[in-house]
């Protein structure tokens, strides 16, 4: 009867440590089964795109005739959802997860880094180009990772880096110091569950563990903040989740 007793618990206990975690993943890759993709939405009264002259800088006002361009600080698809939303696994199952030996790019293209808002594992490698190929001044500012700032003046140049801590913005992000226009921002990771909202609103996390998760959407204006959901995915299931952002005043 002891000896049952103590197994009954010892299944219990394990029973219940297996429902506060994910598994932990073995592997260096993500090689669970389950996919979480959502979409995230705005209600209520959009913001006004800010307007941006680049008359500062000759070359830069040419690329766009002289006329003022949109920031990328608030973008409103015509569906009516937000693109440039970081999305991502806040618990990550454990794992020792390799970095994908294709890099990310940044470039800079029309006097704007693109893409605006991405995200990169600890480890991979981050090609910054310059499409533009006149003087631009590559800046990263970031309170885990070294800082860098490195000019770049023709398409000749590019700039390869690496990140070896994660970390999310507000705090890690690129600016220009010759164009202060110029922003992008990086969401660093060491585990490979994030995405960015795109053209229609959507993303996609693929490669999960069965298991509990919580993700959470971050975006830029401080107005809309960040959103956290709990979600719940067997072993090949796909679950949807819809974050929905309303401006606060």
């Amino acid at each position: 009867m002891a000896l049952a007793s103590s197994l009954a618990l010892a299944v219990g206990l394990s029973c219940a440590q297996s429902k506060k975690q994910p598994p932990i993943v073995k592997t260096g890759a993500a090689a669970g089964t389950a996919t979480i993709k959502g979409v995230v939405k705005f209600e209520g009264t959009p913001l006004k795109p800010r307007m941006i002259s680049m008359k500062q800088d000759k070359k830069c006002d040419a690329l766009h005739k002289g006329k003022p361009v949109p920031s990328d600080e608030f973008v409103l698809n015509k569906n009516g959802t937000l693109k440039w939303v970081l999305v991502y696994v806040k618990n990550p199952p454990k794992g020792n997860y390799k970095p994908p030996a294709t890099p990310v790019v940044l470039d800079q293209n029309g006097c704007h880094y693109t893409p605006h808002v991405f995200g990169i594992m600890v480890g991979q490698t981050l090609e910054i180009r310059n499409s533009d190929g006149f003087l631009h001044n590559v800046h990263f500012v970031g309170k885990k990772n070294p800082q860098f700032n490195q000019a770049q003046p023709t398409k000749a140049v590019v700039i390869r880096k690496q990140f070896k801590s994660p970390e999310l913005p507000p705090d890690s992000y690129f600016k220009c110091d010759v164009h202060p226009w110029m922003k992008a921002w990086v969401g660093i990771f060491d585990h490979p569950f994030f995405a960015v909202s795109g053209d229609d609103g959507s993303f996609t996390i693929s490669g999960l563990p069965a298991g509990t998760y919580e993700i959470e959407a971050w975006h830029e204006n401080k107005k809309l903040g960040k959103q956290t959901q709990k979600v719940t995915v067997k072993a090949g299931e796909t679950k949807t989740v819809i974050f929905t952002f309303k401006l606060t005043h």
